[in-house]
């Protein structure tokens, strides 16, 4: 039976992660304050992506996984950046 791998992340790691969290959550709200038009949704998504990725490569340990969960991880994200672009497409043209 293979062993089991343990990947104990510090305290300060995870302060650090969260206190950016945190900034993100902020420039967020502050971003959706001013009028971008068109541009303010594609900021905020940027900003939830890089704060999805910042949740998922540290608080659900994505990067001690295997390349195939990365990879299947990577995949399902492309394919929800492709919605997301089909959806922009379709609101646009209207």
């Amino acid at each position: 039976m293979e062993e089991e791998k343990r990947h104990i992340v510090g305290l300060d790691k995870n302060t650090l992660i969260w206190i950016d969290l945190l900034i993100l959550t902020f420039v967020t709200i502050s971003v959706a304050q001013f009028n971008f038009r068109s541009v303010t949704v594609i900021i905020a998504l940027l900003i939830a992506s890089t704060k999805s990725y910042l949740v998922i490569t540290n608080f659900m340990h994505l990067k001690f996984e295997s390349r195939m969960l990365k990879l299947m991880v990577g995949i399902a994200g492309v394919i929800f950046i492709l919605i997301l672009i089909a959806l922009f497409l379709d609101y646009s043209a209207r």
